[in-house]
């Protein structure tokens, strides 16, 4: 994942946001117990997004704790788990094996290598646990790694293959609210692609990478139609989230999605606007 995923904080109540830092730190601790200090090193604030998502549709008996951890050594901090953490830290591995996995077939990376061979034989037990959701995710990113090597230019074409992903893995349930929940997933995804390129590009470029940004990069109309892309993904799914009864956390979750998502885009926008200034 790419930590675009996150909270907006000055306009979250400060239980909100402590509640929110409990969950992630719930997250974090499931990782660590289920797959050690490799597998907590895979946490990103994304998914904590879907685990309060789940927890407040399905209204999961949470399991409040306190602890220390390794960031935190001195004072005991809260955390928040269900059976919905377990689940997204499975999701969370099966992601992880695949990047590390690419990083090998791609770059030569040793720690890809490294993390593929000791993170093995959990994605093998991950995949028989969720075979549905590990083999659209093999699937999808098989035809993501495709286009991209075919400098596909439809970024259209090649974010649907990162929205089919992330749809089926916010399908924790084949239920009444699987529609609702592949198509929340399904635009966010999209939205996290497209962001990605476009928080890459200037980097892309200069390593002569691929970027699907490439045929609008240079128009006049380039910032508009980026920014009118992000805002009709996150219409799509701002409007299907509206149709989930979520109750539980609800301003957590709206505030993630109507203002957190954004955070990045606008320090993104300052920080081009301050080195056009200084060019001035």
């Amino acid at each position: 994942m790419f930590g675009y995923v996150n909270i907006y904080k000055p306009e979250l109540k400060m239980k909100d946001y402590y509640k929110y830092k409990a969950y992630y730190c719930g997250l974090c601790k499931t990782l660590k117990d289920k797959y050690g200090r490799l597998g907590q090193m895979t946490l990103t604030y994304d998914m904590t997004f879907l685990i309060i998502l789940l927890t407040s549709l399905y209204e999961s008996d949470t399991v409040r704790e306190e602890h220390r951890c390794i960031v935190h050594p001195a004072k005991k901090h809260d955390t928040l788990c269900n059976e919905i953490t377990e689940y997204v830290a499975d999701m969370n591995i099966a992601l992880s094996y695949h990047h590390l996995l690419d990083d090998w077939k791609d770059d030569k990376s040793i720690a890809g290598l490294a993390g593929v061979r000791m993170l093995r034989k959990d994605y093998k037990v991950i995949c028989k646990r969720y075979p549905r959701q590990c083999s659209v995710i093999r699937e999808s990113l098989h035809l993501l790694g495709t286009a991209e090597d075919n400098e596909e230019k439809n970024i259209d074409l090649v974010a649907r293959s990162f929205g089919e992903l992330m749809a089926e893995i916010f399908v924790y349930q084949q239920d009444f609210w699987e529609e609702s929940l592949r198509k929340v997933g399904f635009f966010l995804g999209k939205f996290i692609y497209i962001f990605d390129a476009y928080d890459d590009y200037v980097k892309d470029l200069k390593n002569n990478s691929y970027n699907p940004l490439v045929t609008i990069h240079g128009k006049d109309s380039y910032e508009a139609e980026c920014k009118s892309m992000l805002t009709m993904m996150m219409a799509e799914c701002t409007s299907e989230f509206e149709k989930l009864p979520c109750i539980i956390d609800v301003d957590i979750l709206r505030n993630i999605l109507y203002n957190g998502v954004w955070t990045k885009y606008v320090a993104i926008q300052n920080e081009r606007k301050l080195k056009e200034g200084k060019k001035e």
